[in-house]
């Protein structure tokens, strides 16, 4: 058996600019943090000539087979074809979060899926190919409109500036802070989930639509990566980075006209009004968590302003994409496979 453990994340700045549309252009780079709210994988091994299926899977639904080709849950199906896994096992998911909610959940289910499934058979990938093979499932093979941040966060963890280059090469730099000044941010972020679910591939399909009207907006998103790691990693006020946030927000408005819902909107302003410096619709908008930067002292005026929305608590940096138990002898550290990113393409 194997069990893995894969971070969700929390993007800052830079959205839009991870996707393969903008940055084979102009190149691209967002700054994010993994958190600790994560999805869970086990793997085990099943002697099917016993059994009336030779695949079985378990997400909110049970789903047992003869064939690969039968399973209806499309990422599971082409993970397994990836590997090269075709009978005798089974695969368990659980998410400490649902899906659709702006937290890069579908990415950390197939980062997490393809970490379980090359460990169960003695594999070991680099965390960067990983997320170069996740993508390509994602984009390539399901057709799905994602960009390539939440990949590469839940595949390498931690808090990081994270490179889109022109060539398709992925870069990331991980964001070094003072013991007090993470945990300043740490204290300054609220999470709370605003009841609508939304699938992102539609939103950000209708957005990279629109690309040639957006590209000054995506690009000075991007360039707000450069002014938060500076405020983060410099000695100013903190405040600075909530105000910065604001001024994505805005920007952020004006991509599509359906970023931010009414009530969306109404929760931002009577959290700005009840003391919020500024915050972050996660995802590609639309519904999900709203992120919010708030002074510690002026956070229990911003829970009474949204009362009846659930909070969440959560911790930065969580650790990238890794396994959390292994039946003695089934994960073979040596057998590390070649890279993939050179042999990695992404479609416009």
């Amino acid at each position: 058996m194997i069990i893995t453990r894969t971070p969700f994340r929390i993007s800052f700045f830079g959205g839009g600019s991870d996707y393969p549309d903008y940055f084979r252009q102009y190149g691209g780079a967002v700054l994010a943090t993994a958190i600790d709210k994560s999805a869970y994988h086990s793997v085990t091994h099943f002697h099917s000539q016993l059994f009336d299926y030779s695949i079985r899977i378990a997400y909110r639904q049970v789903e047992c087979v003869s064939h690969l080709d039968d399973l209806k849950h499309a990422p599971f199906r082409e993970c397994l074809r990836s590997c090269g896994i075709t009978r005798d096992v089974e695969v368990n998911y659980t998410g400490e979060l649902p899906s659709f909610t702006g937290l890069g959940t579908s990415s950390s289910f197939v980062v997490g899926l393809l970490n379980a499934l090359h460990s169960f058979q003695g594999r070991k990938l680099e965390p960067l190919d990983l997320a170069y093979e996740a993508i390509r499932i994602e984009r390539d093979v399901l057709g799905e409109c994602v960009g390539c941040q939440d990949q590469a966060l839940a595949a390498i963890g931690g808090l990081a500036v994270v490179e889109f280059l022109p060539d398709g090469e992925i870069r990331p730099h991980p964001v070094i802070l003072r013991g007090d000044r993470k945990e300043e941010l740490q204290q300054h972020m609220m999470l709370f989930h605003t009841g609508i679910h939304r699938r992102a591939a539609e939103m950000a399909r209708r957005q990279m639509s629109r690309l040639s009207e957006n590209t000054e907006r995506i690009r000075a998103l991007r360039n707000q990566v450069d002014q938060g790691y500076g405020i983060l990693t410099g000695q100013g006020p903190i405040s600075a980075f909530g105000e910065l946030l604001h001024e994505a927000w805005q920007l952020k408005q004006e991509l599509d006209t359906q970023v931010g819902p009414p009530v969306v909107c109404g929760m931002y302003h009577r959290a700005r009004t009840a003391g919020a410096l500024g915050g972050k619709l996660l995802g590609a908008g639309g519904g999900g968590f709203l992120l919010l930067f708030v002074p510690p002292e002026r956070q229990d005026q911003v829970r009474d302003a949204l009362q009846g929305h659930h909070e969440i608590p959560v911790q930065i940096e969580a650790p990238g994409s890794h396994v959390l138990y292994a039946t003695e002898g089934i994960v073979a550290e040596e057998e590390i496979l070649p890279p993939l990113r050179a042999r990695t393409q992404f479609a416009d």
